[in-house]
């Protein structure tokens, strides 16, 4: 999805609503694990639908950091937390602290039309920071609002206690379907461009117990 721009603050890194005092910088290629973190808590690109594929990213100074030759790479947590959030919405959002991940990594795939998505899971210290930072994304998901003028407009397609589905549309750009979960101390977004995604309803809950059976996995 786009990167939106990041403003420095002066906040405590503690909270991920607020985007990190420096950004992530992209020196060399980023490890393909996270700490404990690592491919093995992505689901295989079969279980999300029949012609998906892992992509290896290539990278570069458009995409702001160094390909590493694998479908799968770390992020700098705090801001990989923050850039998960809307940005660019009509409505206000909630201004409440958010948790700070101890782990991010981010995979890549092709869905059967070849269109880009991506797979983020965010690893917490605990279940409770897990479940307050998952919380605090969905309050502000549903705040962001449906206006199509807005740089950002978010439609939910369906909601439960720990998963939900909703469509972002960026204005003038792509628009994406994704797949939000939160299992123990992890918390996962799915994120697969589509040409239709108010029609992707049913193919979102179909992934859901996919994401689970692993995310949270030692």
């Amino acid at each position: 999805m786009p990167v939106p721009t990041i403003t420095l603050s002066t906040a405590k890194p503690t909270d991920a609503a607020e985007p990190p005092q420096i950004p992530e910088q992209a020196t060399a290629p980023p490890p393909a694990a996270a700490g404990p973190v690592s491919a093995k808590n992505l689901p295989a690109a079969a279980k999300l639908g029949a012609g998906w594929k892992t992509y290896t990213d290539p990278g570069g100074a458009e995409a702001g950091f160094q390909g590493n030759e694998t479908w799968t790479r770390r992020r700098e947590a705090h801001q990989a937390a923050f850039e998960a959030l809307p940005i660019g919405c009509a409505k206000q959002l909630p201004k409440d602290s958010l948790p700070v991940p101890q782990h991010a990594l981010q995979g890549s795939y092709r869905t059967s039309r070849a269109m880009p998505a991506t797979a983020l899971v965010l690893r917490f210290g605990d279940a409770d920071k897990a479940t307050a930072y998952y919380r605090g994304y969905q309050a502000r998901m549903s705040a962001c609002g449906s206006d199509a003028n807005a740089q950002l407009a978010v439609q939910s397609l369906w909601s439960e206690d720990t998963a939900a589905a909703s469509v972002r549309r960026y204005a003038g750009a792509e628009a994406f379907v994704e797949v939000s979960v939160v299992e123990g101390a992890t918390v996962a977004l799915l994120a697969a461009e589509s040409a239709a995604p108010a029609g992707e309803a049913a193919w979102a809950q179909s992934v859901v117990p996919e994401l689970r059976a692993v995310i949270d996995s030692p």
